[in-house]
């Protein structure tokens, strides 16, 4: 049975490892490279699927851990899977929660079996293993499942680092043997194996190594953007993604801001999430062409310009900074569901202009461009 998921590769710069391509799905084709909203416990924070859709949204990431505590991967499954639970008809990638047992490291103990984590809606303890992160991605319906990792404390901590790094591996080897049990990919469910290895770059090519004995679908590296340097941080990319197939979708797991996009695209990732253009909008900051914004700020009281002349959202369309502030002031939810839909749009817009570029063979001065315009630099003057 053919797999209904592929990766084809359109284009690449002639000077660097920039690529674009389109990732096959059951949910639709999806050009690359592209940044995935979070919708942990399967909302976008006030965004419905209609608007994320018409900002230019193409993949929705949903987190295991939350919605095994609320309202339940069963009930999820009697519902009928995250895409009716949702009302999203895109593709839909779920972490493992593997980031849980770093984010949530103060109350969760790890051992060779899987990890215990206290649930952040009653204390109570959950048991996760590889196995039963895999059965309850299942139950959940994405089109891409993660594969369960440990994600280490320490990113600098050499010992540390490998530990969980092996510990990753050993943990892939039950994550791909449940899933294929289940069925793999031919039922619809793509599962990615994560590298780890900190930054440390020979560390990061093992575990290249010891992922790739599973030939998935697509490969994730993980454990960035943990507390690291951005230096640490491109020399862990770099030292992993030339080693991952050509002919699978890349994915770094937690990057979200623009000049790391660039600088991960330049080594040839096609995939990003994170949680920043959506929690700035909820904080009242938006990314323009010009510079990051804070409309809390008393300089946008009385101007009558949109966020960023270049954006056609919807934000953009139709309302002022002034009104904009006076909303962020006033308390109104209007002002982060505005904030929120004017950033992904943003964000899809930088995607789609790098795609553009890299067909065009002009990555590099494309990179250029954004880098003058610096897009995460304080707040901009009227």
């Amino acid at each position: 049975m053919a797999s209904p998921f592929g990766f084809r590769l359109e284009a690449r710069s002639r000077e660097c490892q920039a690529r674009a391509g389109v990732f096959r799905t059951p949910h639709g084709d999806v050009p690359t490279p592209f940044f995935m909203p979070v919708g942990t416990r399967g909302s976008v924070k006030g965004i419905h699927a209609e608007d994320l859709a018409r900002v230019g949204t193409r993949v929705v990431l949903a987190n295991t851990y939350h919605l095994h505590l609320r309202p339940g991967h069963e009930t999820v499954r009697e519902l009928g899977g995250l895409h009716a639970f949702m009302g999203w008809n895109g593709p839909i990638l779920t972490d493992s929660g593997g980031y849980q047992l770093f984010s949530l490291r103060e109350v969760t103990s790890i051992d060779e079996g899987g990890a215990t984590v206290k649930s952040i809606v009653d204390g109570t303890p959950i048991r996760l293993t590889p196995e039963s992160v895999v059965d309850i991605q299942l139950a959940l319906g994405p089109d891409v499942l993660m594969a369960f990792d440990h994600c280490p404390a320490d990113p600098s901590a050499e010992s540390e680092v490998q530990a969980a790094t092996e510990r990753t591996h050993r943990w892939l080897e039950r994550c791909v043997r449940r899933w294929r049990e289940q069925g793999g990919e031919s039922d619809g469910h793509a599962l990615f194996g994560i590298v780890q290895g900190g930054g440390f770059p020979e560390l990061r090519k093992r575990s290249v190594e010891a992922v790739l004995t599973h030939d998935l679908p697509g490969y994730a590296v993980g454990g960035v953007s943990v507390g690291e340097d951005q230096r640490t941080m491109q020399r862990a990319v770099a030292a992993a993604t030339p080693l991952l197939p050509e002919d699978r979708p890349r994915y770094l797991m937690g990057v979200g801001l623009p000049r790391d996009f660039l600088a991960a695209i330049a080594l040839g990732i096609d995939m990003f999430d994170c949680v920043t253009p959506t929690r700035h909008g909820r904080t009242h900051q938006a990314f323009t062409s010009r510079g990051r914004i804070n409309l809390r700020n008393r300089i946008w009281a009385r101007d009558d310009s949109p966020l960023d002349p270049s954006c056609d959202c919807p934000t953009c369309s139709g309302y002022s900074k002034g009104y904009l502030r006076h909303l962020a002031k006033a308390g109104e939810m209007l002002a982060a569901i505005l904030l929120t839909l004017h950033n992904l749009r943003f964000f899809h817009m930088l995607m789609e202009q790098t795609r553009a570029a890299i067909l065009a063979d002009r990555f590099e001065a494309w990179r250029a461009e954004v880098e003058e315009m610096d897009p995460v630099r304080g707040d901009v003057p009227a």
